[in-house]
C-alpha cells in the first residue's frame, strides 16, 4: 500500500514531497547546495546505488533545467572572496559612502524635537504682566533603527498637554512661580482666555522662532502641531513600504538618486512653506523620500560585506546617526531660525548628488537576479579599482559568468513571499517586535518624563534630551557585546525578556508600594525598558536583513521598518488625545512582549551564516535549537548529514515504481532495511 501510494503521488503531482525535517531543519549554504540545488530543483539521492529518476520542479519545470551555476549564486562563498571581501580599497570606500550619510539622517529624524517644540506662551495683549497661559515642555527624543535601522528612527513627544481650554488656563499659581491671576466667573468661560490675537513665547531648543511660534499653534490650534508630527512619521511608513518593492525591481541605486533628488526638492522647500497645512504635507514627501534613503542604505551596507562584519558595520552606522542626535542642540542654537535650521538640515544631502558616478549597484543583487552582464561589468570595475588580476580566479567565476550572460533576468516582488512555507513567518514574527519594541519605548518614556513621575532634573529639555540620546547609546553599546555572544536570536531573546519584565513589574508592583519607593522603582523600570527596548527594535530591523533573501530585501526591511513607524505613531495618537488610553496602550504592549518571547523562538540564527539569494534559499533559513544539544543525547531536530539521507527516499520510491516487481520488492526491502537502520519502524 505504501508503495502504491508513491506511485499515486509520483504519477499524479509533478514534484516530490519535501524531504523530513526540512521545516524543522537547519542548512548552511553549503550543505543546502549540495542537497537542494538554489534554483529550486530537486537534490540528488544520496541512497547509495539507489539512483533517482528526475523529477520536473512544481510549477517550473523549465526553472529547473536552466537553474544557474550554484557557483555564481553562492556570493558569499564565490564571488566575494574573488573580490577580495572587505579587504579591498574599493569596497572599504564605498561602506564609508554608506556612513556618511547617517550623520544627515540623524539631523532630519530628530528635526521634530526642535522644530515642533512647544513653548511657553501668555498673551501680550493682557496688559496686566501677568501670564495668562504657560505650559512647560518637558523635550522630545527619538530612537534611530535602522540602520541601527540602526530602524528605522523617530520621535517621541512628551509635551504635557491639556485640553484646549484648560491648556490656555493653566495659572502661574498652579505651578507656584508667578502670582495668583483673574480668573473667570464660571467654567462656560474658560475657554475666553484663548481670545487673544498677539502671544509671547519663551522657546526651550536655542531657536528664536518655531513652527509652533510662526503660526501660533496653540489653543484651539494646538491640535496642528501633533498632525505635523503624524505627517513625517505616515510619510516614512508609506516611503518604507512603497521604496522597498520598487527598490528590489529596478534596483537599489535608482531608488537612493531619486530620493535624494527630491528629498531635496521637498525638504528646501519645507523651509519656504506659508502656513503650517503646507508644511504638514511637505513633510510628509520628505519623510517618504528620507525613508527611500534610509532603506537603500542599510540594504546597500548588508550586501557589501562578508557575514563576519554585518552587524559591526551596521552599527558603526547607528553611531553616526546618534552623532547627528547630540549634534542637533549645537545645530539649532547655531540657526537660531527653524527656517534656516531646515535648510541646514537638507543641504548636506546635495553632496549625495556625486552617488551618481561613485556609487554603483548592488553586486549582490544583479547576481541573485541573474543580470549577469551588468554583474560582469561590475566585477571588472572592482578589478580594475582594486587593481587585481583576474588571473587570480581560483574558483572560475568569471568562466561560468560568460557562459550565462544569455539569460534572462528573473526578478521577485516581495507578494511571492506569500506562497513560502517558512520565510513568511519570520519576517511576520519579526514586523511583531518591531512594532512592539518602538512602540512600547514610548511607554517607558511617558513613565519616567511625563505625568508619572516628576524629576526635577528632567524637567529641562537638554537634560530630557540627552538622557534619551545616553540610553540609546548605553543599548547600542550593549547590543555589540550581548550579539557577540549570544548571537542575533538569543540577543533579540534577551532584550524582550528585559522588557517584558520592566514593563510588567511596572505595571504590576508599583501599585503596592508608597509614593516615595514608588517614584525611584519607576524610574529605574523606565530606564531599563527604555534600554532594551530601543535594542529590540534595532535588532527586529538587522535580523530582517539577514534572513531575508536579496531578491526580496529591500521589500521585508521595508516591512519591518514600516511596522517599526507604526509604533512610533502611537506616540503622537496618544497625545492628541490628552494622554487618554495611555494606560491601556501600556498593557497591550505588555501583552504583546510576551507573546514575542514565545515567537523569537522560532526564527532562525544567522550569525556568520551567508546571505540568502533566492527564496528557495531563504526557506532554508530555519529554526535551529537555541542551545547546542550534548553529544550524548539524541537531538529533535535533524542535522544536515540526515536530511541529505532523507532527501533521496521518495525519489528512491519513484525509482523503484518504475522497476519489475521484483525489482520493486527488493528496493522496498531496501528501504525499510535503511529505516530500521536509522530505527525508523
Amino acid at each position: 500500500m505504501a508503495i502504491d501510494r508513491r506511485r499515486e503521488a509520483a504519477g499524479g503531482r509533478p514534484g516530490r514531497q519535501p524531504p523530513l525535517g526540512e521545516e524543522n531543519g537547519s542548512l548552511p549554504p553549503g550543505d543546502a547546495a549540495a542537497s537542494v540545488p538554489l534554483g529550486g530543483g530537486a537534490g540528488p539521492s544520496s541512497g547509495g546505488e539507489i539512483q533517482s529518476l528526475p523529477s520536473p520542479h512544481p510549477g517550473g519545470g523549465p526553472h529547473c533545467a536552466a537553474a544557474p551555476s550554484l557557483l555564481l549564486l553562492d556570493y558569499d562563498g564565490s564571488v566575494l572572496p574573488f573580490l577580495g571581501g572587505l579587504g579591498g580599497g574599493y569596497q572599504k570606500t564605498l561602506v564609508l559612502l554608506t556612513w556618511i550619510p547617517a550623520l544627515f539622517i540623524g539631523f532630519s529624524q530628530f528635526s521634530d524635537s526642535f522644530l515642533l517644540d512647544q513653548p511657553n506662551f501668555w498673551c501680550r495683549e493682557a496688559g496686566k504682566g501677568a501670564e495668562l497661559a504657560g505650559v512647560t515642555s518637558t523635550g522630545r527624543w527619538g530612537a534611530y533603527d535602522g540602520a541601527n535601522w540602526n530602524s528605522p528612527p523617530t520621535t517621541f513627544s512628551t509635551a504635557a498637554w491639556g485640553p484646549a481650554g484648560n491648556l490656555s488656563n493653566s495659572s502661574g499659581a498652579d505651578r507656584g512661580d508667578t502670582p495668583p491671576l483673574w480668573s473667570p466667573p464660571d467654567k462656560g468661560d474658560n475657554a475666553s482666555n484663548c481670545d487673544c490675537h498677539a502671544w509671547n513665547y519663551g522657546i526651550h531648543t536655542g531657536l528664536i522662532q518655531n513652527v509652533v511660534t510662526k503660526w501660533d499653534l496653540v489653543c484651539d490650534n494646538a491640535w496642528k502641531v501633533h498632525i505635523a508630527k503624524f505627517s513625517l512619521l505616515v510619510g516614512l511608513i508609506f516611503g518604507y513600504l512603497i521604496t522597498g518593492c520598487i527598490a528590489d525591481w529596478v534596483g537599489r541605486r535608482p531608488v537612493l538618486l531619486c530620493s535624494i533628488i527630491f528629498i531635496l526638492i521637498f525638504g528646501l522647500t519645507v523651509a519656504l512653506s506659508v502656513n503650517v497645512t503646507m508644511f504638514s504635507t511637505l513633510r510628509f514627501f520628505e519623510g517618504f523620500c528620507l525613508a527611500g534613503i534610509i532603506l537603500t542604505l542599510y540594504a546597500l551596507r548588508i550586501e557589501l560585506c562578508p557575514p563576519g562584519k554585518r552587524f559591526m558595520i551596521t552599527m558603526v552606522a547607528s553611531f553616526v546617526a546618534m552623532a547627528g542626535q547630540l549634534l542637533m542642540p549645537g545645530l539649532a542654537a547655531l540657526c537660531r531660525d527653524w527656517q534656516v535650521l531646515q535648510a541646514l538640515i537638507i543641504c548636506p544631502f546635495l553632496l549625495m548628488l556625486l552617488y551618481w558616478s561613485v556609487f554603483p549597484e548592488s553586486l549582490r543583487w544583479l547576481m541573485a537576479t541573474q543580470q549577469f552582464e551588468s554583474a560582469k561589468k561590475l566585477i571588472l570595475h572592482f578589478t580594475q579599482k582594486n587593481s587585481m588580476n583576474t588571473e587570480t580566479d581560483i574558483k572560475g567565476v568569471m568562466p561560468e559568468l560568460e557562459k550565462e550572460l544569455s539569460r534572462r533576468p528573473k526578478k521577485v516582488c516581495i507578494v511571492k513571499m506569500v506562497g513560502t512555507r517558512n520565510l513568511w513567518k519570520n519576517i511576520v514574527v519579526l514586523c511583531v517586535n518591531s512594532l512592539t519594541g518602538f512602540g512600547i519605548h514610548h511607554c517607558f518614556a511617558r513613565s519616567m518624563m511625563g505625568h508619572e513621575v516628576k524629576v526635577p532634573l528632567l524637567e529641562n529639555f537638554y537634560a530630557d534630551y540627552y538622557t534619551m540620546a545616553s540610553i540609546t547609546l548605553a543599548s547600542c553599546l550593549a547590543m555589540c557585546v550581548v550579539v557577540r555572544f549570544l548571537g542575533r536570536r538569543g540577543g533579540l531573546l534577551l532584550f524582550m525578556i528585559l522588557t517584558a519584565l520592566a514593563s510588567l513589574l511596572q505595571l504590576g508592583l508599583l501599585n503596592r508600594m508608597s509614593d516615595s519607593v514608588k517614584d525611584k522603582f519607576s524610574i529605574a523600570f523606565s530606564i531599563v525598558g527604555m534600554f532594551a527596548s530601543h535594542a529590540v527594535g534595532s535588532l527586529s530591523v538587522f535580523f530582517c536583513a539577514e534572513i531575508t533573501p536579496t531578491v526580496i530585501r529591500c521589500g521585508g526591511l521595508g516591512l519591518v521598518l514600516a511596522s517599526a513607524g507604526f509604533g512610533m505613531l502611537t506616540a503622537p495618537i496618544i497625545e492628541l488625545h490628552n494622554q487618554k488610553g495611555y494606560f491601556l496602550h501600556h498593557i497591550i504592549f505588555a501583552c504583546c512582549t510576551l507573546i514575542c518571547i514565545i515567537c523569537i523562538l522560532l526564527l532562525p540564527e544567522s550569525r556568520n551564516q551567508s546571505l540568502p539569494e533566492s527564496l528557495s534559499n531563504g526557506e532554508h533559513y530555519t529554526r535551529q535549537p537555541l542551545l547546542p544539544h550534548k553529544k550524548a543525547e539524541q537531538p529533535l531536530l535533524l542535522t544536515n548529514a540526515e536530511l541529505k539521507d532523507y532527501s533521496g527516499l521518495h525519489d528512491a520510491a519513484a525509482a523503484a515504481d518504475s522497476l519489475p516487481d521484483s525489482a520493486a520488492a527488493n528496493a522496498a526491502n531496501g528501504l525499510r532495511s535503511c529505516g530500521s537502520a536509522r530505527g525508523l519502524p
